[in-house]
């Protein structure tokens, strides 16, 4: 008795979860009324089936295969569009209708949850006529309420109820209605240029080519009034002055006075401050003079003797 009782809750949760997880498979019960086929072809080949199975509660609101001819020759998602506007999200049977309230009430659609409706397309307005009837119609603003309801076709309570209506709901725009989409998220920020390198750059590779000599530059022209090279006795500015060669002095043997070219070999042997210095031939000039001078005091000093 108490394995009984402990074991019964847990067989009405799966029973409850079984039934909800199947509650219902559309294209077979409208496959028991020939009178739907079409409508049920539509329902299979614009793919709408596994989404109004996957619903708890829904409605569909039914038109006879007479009253689908005008959808004959559409686009498969204008098709789609419209019969996706007679599923209502929720369960509504004939004495529910009975009890809308303030006799008009405005339902949402499949069409509405597919995110492409725009405005008031994706819902349908329910009215309890004057004449005692209720009647089904677009809630765009001047649609008409023309699609009456005939009979209750089947009535599965509070997961599937599919009612039969006089004609389609058409309402004006839902051919090419197309929600707009969603406004793409900002560009991601640029990414930080990476740190400096602590590396030291790569030296360029040396060229097989040498760089070009430089060209020398041309030296000026001398002036127009510069002296000449032989007349000039003054030494040149970049030339460094040989050292002075002193001229070797001849001692006359005798106490003799020393005859007058003396002085003059002298004078000639001491040298001049500006003679050239730097020039070979002057310095041999020098010695010859000198050795010129030693032998005409020679003579003189012999001839003097004798």
């Amino acid at each position: 008795m108490y394995l009984k009782s402990s074991l019964s809750p847990f067989l009405f949760l799966s029973f409850f979860l079984l039934s909800s997880a199947a509650a219902f498979n559309i294209t077979e019960v409208l496959g028991e009324h020939f009178e739907f086929s079409a409508l049920n072809r539509y329902i299979t080949d614009t793919q709408l089936a596994g989404e109004i199975n996957n619903r708890q509660s829904i409605t569909i609101l039914a038109v006879e295969n007479g009253g689908l001819s005008s959808l004959s020759g559409k686009p498969k998602d204008v098709i789609k569009k419209i019969i996706s506007l007679h599923v209502l999200l929720d369960y509504l049977d004939l004495p529910k209708l009975q009890k809308i309230p303030n006799n008009t009430q405005i339902l949402p659609t499949l069409f509405q949850a597919s995110g492409q409706s725009t405005g008031q397309l994706g819902f349908l307005n329910v009215t309890h006529l004057s004449s005692g009837g209720v009647a089904f119609g677009s809630a765009v603003n001047g649609s008409q309420l023309g699609a009456n309801v005939v009979k209750s076709v089947v009535s599965q309570p509070f997961n599937l109820s599919v009612l039969q209506i006089s004609s389609p709901i058409v309402p004006p725009g839902i051919t090419n209605s197309t929600a707009s989409p969603p406004t793409p998220p900002p560009p991601p920020p640029p990414p930080l240029p990476p740190p400096p390198s602590s590396s030291p750059a790569p030296q360029p590779s040396p060229s097989n080519k040498s760089a070009p000599a430089p060209t020398p530059a041309k030296a000026p022209p001398p002036p127009a009034n510069a002296s000449s090279p032989s007349n000039d006795t003054s030494p040149p500015a970049t030339s460094p002055s040989p050292a002075k060669t002193p001229s070797p002095k001849a001692s006359p043997p005798s106490p003799t006075k020393r005859p007058f070219l003396g002085p003059v070999a002298d004078e000639a042997s001491a040298g001049s401050p500006k003679a050239s210095q730097d020039s070979s031939a002057s310095a041999m000039s020098g010695i010859q003079v000198a050795v010129f001078v030693m032998l005409v005091s020679s003579i003189w000093s012999f001839t003097s003797y004798i």
